[in-house]
């Protein structure tokens, strides 16, 4: 039996370190990761809603004065000076609606392209799934989203007899979902991009306002030709749109191809993006 030594020592359990790493392999996301530290990331989604309104007069208020005001301006240029065909149902309430999640999408996006970098301080510190930080993000925006709700549910109220709400309303969270897949799968590749490429964060106020006048917010999809509205849905925000006026005010419905089309470019998008961001979260530290 080997002796031991008087002065060999034993370690001291309260001086154990448990190293945290990302999970190895190209294809493991460490999504039982992200469920692990849940936790933190709703703290970083109260952190995230406090600190954009901290030292604010109106607070929470800008949530609604956003939409509100860009309704106004959008149903005075386009509905009543330019005209444009609103599906028979009032502009107003043809514009709020589709600016719902827009407004959602355009700030998660591009919150969810400056998380990485933003959250240096973070990364440097401490080991957690760097998936958090995204996702953080794309939760936060929720909060906007549903003070904005409120005030159409006022405006549906008051437009009652103009719009028709039927059961396409219980797939409004599945609409809401593919706005949330859409700003976190697109977000993934601009985060990770904006690491090497500084470029991106002054990309990104240009490819969101483009990107509106691709999507049918202030018009109907319907003035799309026929020909184009499989290529006009390879936006997948024009499925989403649509869809939310579909719901919330009885307009057509869109159709199935063309929804497929917003699904596949959505999991397409949001699968390479979630490879892409695993490849990056390895080096970030050292980039930044």
């Amino acid at each position: 039996m080997p002796h031991m030594s008087e002065h060999a020592t034993i370690p001291d359990p309260a001086r154990l370190v448990t190293v945290r790493e990302p999970a190895r392999g190209r294809l493991r996301l460490d999504l039982a990761g992200v469920w692990r530290y849940r936790e933190l990331l709703g703290l970083m989604v109260w952190r995230n809603t406090v600190v954009k309104y901290k030292q604010s007069v109106l607070g929470l208020g800008w949530a609604l004065v956003r939409p509100v005001v860009s309704m106004v301006v959008f149903t005075v240029i386009f509905g009543r000076m330019a005209k444009l065909d609103s599906d028979g149902v009032p502009y107003p309430i043809f514009a709020f609606v589709a600016l719902l999640p827009w407004t959602y999408f355009a700030g998660a996006l591009a919150g969810t392209s400056g998380s990485l970098v933003g959250g240096t301080g973070l990364l440097h510190k401490v080991y957690f799934p760097r998936l958090v930080l995204p996702l953080a993000t794309v939760c936060t925006g929720l909060v906007d989203f549903a003070l904005s709700f409120l005030i159409l549910a006022g405006m549906m109220i008051w437009y009652h007899d103009a719009i028709q709400v039927g059961w396409g309303i219980v797939l409004l969270p599945f609409f809401l979902l593919m706005a949330m897949a859409s700003a976190l799968a697109f977000g993934l590749w601009l985060s990770g991009l904006m690491v090497r490429y500084r470029d991106v964060q002054q990309l990104v106020p240009f490819l969101v306002q483009t990107w509106m006048f691709l999507t049918p917010v202030v018009y109907s999809s319907a003035e799309v030709a026929e020909p184009w509205r499989v290529v006009y849905y390879l936006n997948p925000m024009a499925g989403v749109v649509d869809g939310f006026r579909w719901a919330l005010l009885g307009t057509p419905a869109p159709d199935g191809l063309s929804l497929a089309v917003s699904l596949s470019v959505v999991a397409l998008v949001l699968v390479s993006g979630l490879y892409f961001f695993r490849k990056t979260e390895r080096t970030v530290a050292d980039i930044i």
